[in-house]
């Protein structure tokens, strides 16, 4: 077998220069001039290449010591939670066990090269980025001719299956992005979004939904909700086995939810400053004067969470003490680590945004989530083709990613408003370095109790990170970490008893000490969460017969029209 025969990869990242050529001239003229024979970077390539080629001779010997019917230890296996070579051919066939491994020796060498190069940060985030990207595409497991699971399904179906996947592969270029999720099996507002509630309020910003009482009795200070209005707000209303909005309602909160409005050129004028004078402030004053409630407890949501300690930044300006407490789930309002997202963000990139849109314009919500598919591509991209095109079957029903897929555009000033003073310049945690709503900010006037939530697989809001938001705000506050990610983590129902958390009613100042001396328990956070906000309930009072109030009465049922306008 000829070594140029053993994977697409091959010998390309490491006897040729082509891919390194192409990978540097993303990170300027300063690191193409210092990649010349001789330089430490060459060095730093000899080094891998000479570990990768040891590794690799190692690797060949054990193949021919498995032909001789000895059993030898593999040179490498895969990272803890890499799923692609699940399959047994992956392990006890040996011509796909030399595929896997030679892969995944490539794709180790070429990493550990990036992470040796004596270059900046930055540089290197970018690097490693397209390193991954392009060692994440190619794969075995992406061509029919190195998977066997596509082999076997192809030969078993006598080449059915690579008929349907061309015509999915079809049908997918024709709707113009790949299909996740049987979108046909999902409504929203008949087996999403179901919680009952009415339309109270709208403007050209959002609508807000009053979620009907099911109790007798309820807490005295309703519960305000802000979502994220990157997607759109029913991730915390889903099916009503994992919906958050019910699960609230049941535990005798009165909820009011923002349902931010998808933007179209009408509203391509929208600012930062509308979506908190308009929306989160407006459903504070609302959702008090409904329940006729000195105060209300709150809670954002990833970019929700952000608007909402803007939010509440601005009301302590002001002086007004009309919020009881603030929970903060998967959010940043510090921003100087933000992941791989961040590298997306430099000076030249937001310039060019804010000449485009700053003065009117539309983000379209699509290029935003093709962003977020491309950091967890192993995730969220390549499982799908392999499904899709390689095995010729359809995607699952999965209400996550049904919503995962509904996006919503954005106002061009509200975007570039929040790309140059979060991501771009961490302005939020800076006191008075830029003003919201004619107040200037200053997240440690905000003393209000405080419940703070990550997730500890988070890839959009690292925990730490989120960590910090403990540092920024005065006040009283418990921190909490669930297990997974950015959607999963946080839809946990007590009834499924999956995944665990993390809690400590200690307060360290690194994130990595809190997590030492924190306890894990067993099941949801959601029963924790319910604990502290009963704290903070103001009582209880009997429940109200319906829903709004003579100033603000039912206009639609929920989940009302915003949320089903689809980003074109």
């Amino acid at each position: 077998m000829h070594p140029a025969w053993v994977s697409p990869f091959s010998y390309a990242a490491f006897s040729g220069q082509g891919f390194l050529a192409a990978l540097f001239a993303a990170s300027g003229d300063e690191t193409r001039t210092a990649f010349a024979p001789g330089s430490a970077l060459w060095s730093s390539l000899v080094e891998a290449q000479t570990d990768y080629q040891t590794q690799y001779v190692a690797l060949w010997h054990g193949a021919l010591s498995r032909s001789q019917g000895r059993k030898i230890a593999p040179v490498i296996e895969p990272e803890q939670g890499d799923r692609r070579f699940n399959g047994a051919a992956w392990r006890d066939n040996p011509y796909f066990d030399f595929l896997k491994q030679n892969y995944l020796l490539q794709s180790r060498a070429l990493h550990r090269f990036v992470d040796a190069l004596d270059i900046d940060e930055a540089v290197r985030q970018r690097l490693r980025f397209c390193a991954r990207q392009l060692t994440d595409a190619l794969s075995p497991t992406n061509f029919v001719a190195t998977n066997p699971d596509a082999l076997n399904v192809a030969a078993m179906t006598q080449g059915e299956s690579l008929l349907r996947g061309m015509q999915n592969l079809h049908a997918d270029l024709a709707r113009g992005k790949l299909s996740i999720t049987d979108e046909a099996a999902f409504a929203v507002g008949v087996n999403l979004a179901t919680t009952p509630g009415s339309v109270i309020y709208e403007n050209d910003v959002m609508q807000l939904i009053q979620y009907a009482s099911i109790t007798d009795s309820v807490r005295a200070r309703p519960l305000v909700i802000v979502p994220p209005c990157i997607n759109k707000y029913y991730v915390l209303d889903l099916s009503p086995h994992n919906s958050f909005v019910r699960y609230a309602v049941e535990q005798g909160n009165t909820v009011f939810m923002i349902s931010w409005r998808n933007i179209e050129a009408d509203g391509r004028h929208l600012t930062w400053d509308d979506y908190i004078e308009r929306g989160v402030l407006k459903a504070i004053e609302i959702a008090r004067a409904v329940r006729e409630a000195d105060e209300v407890n709150t809670l954002g949501y990833c970019v929700g969470g952000t608007m909402l300690g803007t939010a509440l930044t601005v009301l302590a300006a002001r002086g007004e003490q009309h919020v009881g407490s603030a929970t903060l789930v998967a959010t940043m309002l510090d921003f100087s680590d933000t992941g791989e997202i961040g590298m997306f963000v430099d000076e030249a990139t937001v310039s060019g945004f804010e000449a485009a849109l700053a003065q009117g314009g539309v983000r379209a919500g699509r290029d935003l989530a093709a962003v977020f598919a491309a950091v967890r591509g192993n995730d969220v991209i390549w499982p799908y083709v392999v499904n899709n095109y390689l095995l010729g079957k359809a995607p699952a029903a999965f209400d996550i990613l049904y919503w995962n897929e509904d996006y919503a555009d954005l106002p061009g000033p509200w975007y570039c408003w929040y790309l140059r003073h979060t991501y771009l310049e961490n302005n939020l945690r800076q006191p008075n370095a830029v003003a919201v709503c004619g107040q200037p900010l200053d997240l440690g006037r905000v003393t209000i109790p405080g419940y703070v939530l990550a997730t500890r697989e988070d890839h959009i809001v690292p925990w730490q990170t989120a960590y910090r938001s403990m540092q920024l705000l005065d006040g009283e506050h418990r921190f909490v970490l669930a297990a997974s990610g950015h959607v999963a983590g946080i839809l946990n129902p007590p009834a499924q008893n999956r995944r665990s958390y993390w809690s400590s009613d200690t307060v360290h100042e690194a994130p990595d000490a809190w997590f030492a001396a924190a306890t894990e328990h067993v099941g949801s956070w959601w029963i924790d969460w319910d604990a502290w906000l009963a704290r903070h309930a103001g009582g209880s009072v009997p429940a109200p017969e319906r829903v709004g109030s003579a100033q603000y009465g039912a206009i639609e049922d929920a989940p009302g029209r915003y949320v089903k306008q689809r980003a074109h």
